[in-house]
C-alpha cells in the first residue's frame, strides 16, 4: 500500500475512534509525518475510485472538500465517483500535427489539441461553427485554465447540506457559445472513473453566477471529462458530457453522450 494510502487510513481510524468523520488539514499534516509522506496536501485528492484505501472502500466512504483546509468522510463512494460509460460513436479524425500538439502529456495539452483541432466545438455544438461565420461574437469562444476562489452550498443526497466557503476551485478550460458553457477536466490514460467534483465544481460556479452576476444568459452548462490515450499507436480523444438534474445536489450527475475521435493524421 502506498504511504498516501496509508496516510488516509490513518486518517479514517482516528474519525472513526472520535465518532466525528469531519477532519482538517492539521491532522493529515500530524498523521503524513509518521508516515514519512512529503505531501499532505496531496493526500485527499483521489481522483479514481481504484485509487480509494482498502479502509475506505470496505466501508464504502469517500473523502468531500469543504473548504478552508476542511474535509469529511461521507457514506456512498457510488454517490461520489462515477463510472465512464462505453463509447459506441466512434469518429475517425482528420488531422494535421503541429509543432506543439502532444509536445507534452499535461491536461492542458490534451484540451488545448483538442480545442484546435475543433473537437470539442464538434462534440458540444454538433458542428464547426467557428470556420463559417464571420461575426466572431457568434463564434465559440475558449478560456483557458484558470482558479478561483468562491463559496457554494449544495446538498450530497438526501443526508448531507454542505456549505463551501472560500474553496478554491480549478476549471480546465471553459468554452462557450450561443449562451451554451462547457467546463472540460482532461486526463491522459486510461481511467475507468472520476470523482465528480471535478466537473460539479464549476458547473455549480457558473450555475450561481448566471443567477448572481450573469442575468440568466448562460442557457446551458455541460460538465465534460476529456481522456487522451493510445490505441494501436493512434491517438484517441474520448469524451463524455454530463449535466445535474438538481444544480445543487452532487449525487444527481446524468449522463449526456459520448464519443471518441481517432486522431487520423494526414500531410
Amino acid at each position: 500500500m502506498s504511504k498516501k494510502s496509508q496516510v488516509i487510513e490513518a486518517v479514517f481510524e482516528h474519525c472513526q475512534k472520535a465518532g466525528n468523520f469531519e477532519f482538517d488539514n492539521s491532522l493529515v499534516k500530524d498523521i503524513s509525518r509518521a508516515f514519512g509522506f512529503g505531501n499532505p496536501f496531496d493526500a485527499t485528492k483521489i481522483d479514481n475510485r481504484k485509487k480509494l484505501p482498502p479502509i475506505l472502500i470496505e466501508n464504502d466512504y469517500a473523502i468531500l472538500h469543504k473548504g478552508g483546509g476542511k474535509h469529511i468522510f461521507v457514506k456512498g463512494i457510488n454517490k461520489l465517483y462515477h463510472d465512464f460509460e462505453p463509447i459506441d460513436d466512434i469518429i475517425e479524425w482528420k488531422y494535421r500535427k503541429s509543432i506543439l500538439n502532444q509536445f507534452n502529456s499535461s491536461e492542458s495539452n490534451i484540451l488545448s489539441v483538442a480545442n484546435n483541432q475543433r473537437i470539442l466545438h464538434e462534440f458540444l455544438f454538433g458542428q464547426d461553427t467557428e470556420l463559417n461565420d464571420v461575426d466572431i461574437v457568434k463564434r465559440p469562444k475558449t478560456y483557458f485554465p484558470h482558479r478561483t476562489k468562491t463559496s457554494l452550498k449544495y446538498n450530497f443526497g438526501d443526508d448531507i447540506i454542505l456549505q463551501i466557503d472560500n474553496i478554491q476551485i480549478e476549471i480546465d478550460l471553459t468554452i462557450e457559445f450561443d449562451g451554451h458553457i462547457g467546463v472540460f477536466e482532461g486526463k491522459n490514460g486510461t481511467p475507468d472513473s472520476f470523482n465528480v467534483y471535478q466537473i460539479y465544481h464549476p458547473f455549480l460556479y457558473y450555475h450561481n453566477a448566471n443567477k448572481e452576476q450573469l442575468d440568466g444568459k448562460i442557457q446551458k452548462i455541460s460538465g465534460v471529462y476529456v481522456v487522451r490515450n493510445k490505441e494501436h499507436d493512434v491517438d484517441v480523444l474520448k469524451l463524455w458530457e454530463y449535466t445535474f438534474e438538481n444544480p445543487y445536489d452532487i449525487t444527481s450527475i446524468k449522463f449526456v453522450k459520448a464519443k471518441a475521435y481517432k486522431l487520423i493524421k494526414t500531410e
